[in-house]
């Protein structure tokens, strides 16, 4: 397959857009298979003509540059074709959590103003708000059934590429704008963290709604390699796939990690083809991190950090096994190259080594802004570097340490606990399979620690007081939980993974003249 490329001016050759790696793929290996869902394959020059039909299609509806499309789908090949080539064509791709309901959903759709929604589930309750939705199904394949559109035609790197909607955790859905320049941008950064060749196979199975999870699509495409795509999470199919298509790099969250160990220590397959596994979404205990790696003890662990607002990564730990007894182990490592981190007081002075402060951060990674929302922009850009509300410190080294959410942080009796410490001693004690620290009111200290574990199923009866008592031997006393909650089912968690430590706090805070953060 022939793409047509025009060299007018220098300038053509050094802009970016999210077809650049499409037509590269093609150029260099145009006829090797790019993708596989299920029983379907394509190689990279059917992938570039679905992009580009589908880009046809869409504008055959009547959308023009800029508008939106809306994608609410588990991933499947569907999902790379529109996260790839609506972008290319100039329009600007909305993923939706799959696991937001309906009052949600219309939220971004309405903020989002959404001409077409994609969907692989029933969306009936929202043709109220968008013109066209069309399943991803035959109705899918016939909006493909157009004239192939231009790719890069008329993109330039600082147009809208997505509106990625955050995952909420710590209050209400805004809408991430990502340009080119920024998705691109990352996706070299994530290349100098781990890099790929044509030969590398990579399980897609972090959601692609997510920008974590999607950070790897563009990097695939770019160097010719394979991309599988998994739908709903299921540890044990991750594993057949890796067995069966000699996956050698996967990215998820720290729970999905925890489950691909627990069924990889259980019913063991062979899994040697795995050389990276990348984690990030939310902090991890060292405990999950030695469990991963002696399941899949070929891979290196990588640790990324970063926020759907940097597109997202910016600092990575690399060969985190070699580190699990060293202190660097709790880090997320250093900054990628071409993020420049930072440890900032609120007066915007940068804290000595070792001093907590709040992580920001500059790239060409740094979104445009939250859209339709110039107050909530202005709170965290601040000349032109994203303020992340994490709060953690730098050591002399370079060596990013998280503490806490800035809105996680428990202040008890005038002390600050950061909850990510106490996780940590839970995880240590062998009864613990996920455990999540926050704070609840307290008459005499203001807040007090609090904990919700839920524990392996042969320690299901485990006496909450017993771990009170290992946090205690391990921890000053007043970090210790004043109480802990056992819980049978797993804890509450946001699409990308994150536990929605807010569901566990309400019911203490509730009748609270204080709000629940």
């Amino acid at each position: 397959m022939r793409i047509d490329v025009s060299f007018n001016n220098l300038g053509d050759i050094l802009v970016h857009t999210f077809a650049d790696p499409l037509k590269r793929a093609v150029q260099i290996a145009g006829g090797k298979t790019a993708l596989l869902d299920g029983d379907r394959s394509f190689t990279y020059a059917e992938l570039y003509d679905r992009c580009a039909r589908l880009v046809g299609g869409l504008k055959k509806l009547g959308l023009n540059k800029g508008d939106r499309v809306a994608i609410w789908s588990d991933n499947n090949h569907q999902y790379i074709e529109t996260y790839v080539g609506v972008p290319a064509g100039g329009l600007v791709v909305v993923p939706l959590n799959t696991r937001h309901a309906e009052p949600e959903l219309r939220y971004a759709l309405e903020d989002s103003g959404t001409t077409v929604l994609l969907t692989d589930r029933d969306a009936s309750g929202l043709s109220d708000i968008v013109e066209h939705i069309i399943p991803l199904d035959d109705a899918y394949e016939q909006l493909l059934d157009a004239p192939a559109a231009p790719l890069g035609e008329g993109v330039v790197e600082d147009d809208l590429a997505g509106l990625f909607y955050t995952g909420g955790t710590t209050g209400k859905s805004k809408g991430v704008m990502l340009s080119h320049r920024n998705l691109i941008a990352n996706t070299f950064h994530w290349l100098t963290s781990v890099p790929q060749t044509r030969n590398d196979v990579t399980l897609v199975m972090a959601p692609l709604f997510h920008a974590a999870g999607s950070n790897g699509v563009l990097a695939s495409i770019w160097t010719a390699g394979l991309q599988i795509t998994l739908g709903a999470f299921n540890p044990t199919e991750v594993l057949g796939l890796i067995e069966d298509h000699n996956v050698s790099l996967t990215l998820g969250v720290p729970t999905m990690l925890a489950a691909m160990a627990e069924e990889q220590h259980s019913n063991p397959r062979k899994v040697d083809t795995i050389r990276a596994i990348a984690h990030g979404g939310s902090p991890i205990a060292t405990e999950v991190v030695r469990r991963t790696w002696t399941a899949f003890p070929t891979a290196e662990m990588i640790e990324v950090y970063g926020a759907t607002e940097l597109s997202p990564l910016t600092t990575a730990l690399r060969d985190e096994q070699d580190l699990l007894d060293d202190d660097r182990a709790r880090s997320c490592g250093q900054s990628i190259p071409g993020t420049d981190v930072r440890i900032l007081n609120p007066e915007g002075q940068e804290v000595p080594a070792g001093e907590i402060g709040e992580v920001v951060v500059r790239g060409p990674n740094v979104m445009v802004g939250y859209w339709n929302k110039p107050e909530q922009t202005a709170d965290v850009l601040k000349d032109g570097a994203y303020w992340t509300g994490d709060l953690g410190y730098m050591d002399e080294e370079g060596y990013v340490f998280l503490v806490d959410r800035s809105k996680d942080m428990i202040v008890s009796g005038g002390e600050n606990v950061y909850c990510t410490e106490v996780e940590e001693i839970l995880y240590k004690h062998p009864a613990v399979l996920e455990a999540a620290v926050y704070g609840i009111p307290d008459e005499r200290w203001g807040e007090a620690v609090y904990a919700t574990v839920v524990p392996r199923e042969e320690h299901s009866n485990i006496d909450p007081e017993e771990l009170v008592g290992f946090c205690r031997e391990h921890i000053a006393g007043y970090k210790v939980p004043k109480g802990v909650d056992i819980r049978q089912e797993p804890l509450p968690k946001s699409g990308p993974g994150k536990v929605l430590k807010r569901e566990l706090r309400a019911p203490f805070w509730e009748g609270s003249d204080r709000a629940v953060n």
